[in-house]
């Protein structure tokens, strides 16, 4: 069957004046996509030069990325394996390769947030349940007028209003969550208001994160990876760079893995993938959005006029982790790009290692 895709609105204004559409979300035939085996390690490559890139400017963002502390990157287009390379050392010491795992950090939120539109559609919760259904009240040390305003959908959004003056901002205890502004009032990055989601989905679905995520996802795509806890991190999902690329070829698909439905509410996907509220433009349903006006950067409260990542292709969805975990979703473009590896500033969101790479690839891509 003939696969649909998705295009941005940008490319919509474009084919406007030649097909007479007044659709928001168009779809048009492409190629039919190539997904890897369930089963196995094999998947289909293509080459660089049989899409006509610039191979000097490829040596040349491979070395960038080799130099920044990167692991693993990989291309793919239509599916294929264009670019697979590995560097430096894993977890353990050992030589990074095709099966070393590492986490993902926070690229792991755009996955829960897939995870909580399956459990809606599922029947499991509804985004706009307070959180309190499914926690019981109490969960905040808030009044209880104010923490019944809180809704899944303002966990997704990063709008629960919760208290973000706080001295570790992954404590989701209810003595760390405390008032500040009703939800909905404001948009913040704050990771203990996200790391809650995952004890909604236990309670919703009556089994682990790990277990549910198996059974939604893995199973269905033949990904691997788990959620584990670390002495600094909870909730953190670690995989191979494969392992990732496959999320972000589901991703690419609208929620479809070769004719398996994985996510099928196409509103729910709609909404994960577009503005999801009116204070940064570049934030979806714990996705960032490429190509808007302007932003919020983690840890500000500060409108920065500009998009996300101005070097990247405007409909580009990202899912963007501390240190330069990147699964970058791009609908024009029919790629997915994995970054996984250390960058030197530490920042929550290397928005700047990702806007450099991002320029050195559409200097290889563009023919």
């Amino acid at each position: 069957m003939m696969k649909y895709w998705y295009f941005s609105l940008t490319l919509f204004v474009v084919i406007l004046s030649s097909c007479n559409s007044t659709d928001d979300n168009l779809f048009i035939p492409i190629e039919e996509a190539y997904f890897p085996s369930l089963n196995g390690n094999s998947w289909e490559t293509s080459t660089p030069e049989s899409l006509n890139w610039d191979t000097q400017k490829l040596t040349e963002l491979n070395t960038f990325l080799e130099t920044n502390e990167t692991r693993a990157f990989i291309i793919l287009v239509n599916g294929k394996i264009v670019v697979e390379e590995y560097w430096n050392n894993d977890l353990l010491g050992q030589p990074f390769d095709v099966n070393s795992n590492w986490y993902w950090a926070s690229a792991g939120k755009s996955l829960t947030g897939t995870l909580i539109g399956i459990a809606q559609e599922d029947g499991f919760l509804d985004i706009n349940d307070k959180t309190s259904d499914y926690l019981g009240a109490g969960w905040t040390s808030m009044p209880q007028a104010k923490e019944d305003l809180i809704t899944i959908r303002n966990h997704l959004t990063f709008t629960t209003g919760i208290d973000y003056n706080v001295t570790n901002d992954n404590c989701y205890d209810p003595s760390c969550l405390n008032y500040l502004n009703d939800a909905g009032d404001e948009w913040y990055y704050h990771n203990g208001t996200y790391l809650i989601t995952h004890d909604i989905l236990e309670a919703a679905t009556g089994v682990s994160n790990n277990d549910y995520t198996t059974s939604a996802i893995k199973d269905k795509i033949g990904m691997t990876g788990l959620w584990t806890n670390t002495a600094q991190s909870s909730n953190l999902f670690i995989s191979t760079a494969r392992s990732a690329a496959r999320f972000g070829l589901l991703t690419l698909n609208r929620g479809n893995w070769n004719g398996t439905t994985v996510l099928g509410d196409s509103t729910y996907f709609n909404d994960m993938t577009n503005t999801s509220q009116n204070i940064n433009e570049s934030y979806g349903y714990l996705w960032w959005l490429n190509g808007k006006n302007s932003l919020r950067f983690p840890g500000s409260t500060a409108t920065i006029p500009s998009s996300l990542t101005p070097s990247g292709p405007v409909d580009m969805i990202s899912a963007l982790g501390k240190n330069g975990q990147f699964i970058d979703v791009v609908p024009s473009l029919n790629m997915v790009v994995i970054r996984m590896g250390n960058e030197p500033s530490g920042s929550l969101v290397p928005v700047t290692l990702h806007d450099e790479m991002w320029a050195k690839i559409m200097d290889v891509t563009s023919n």
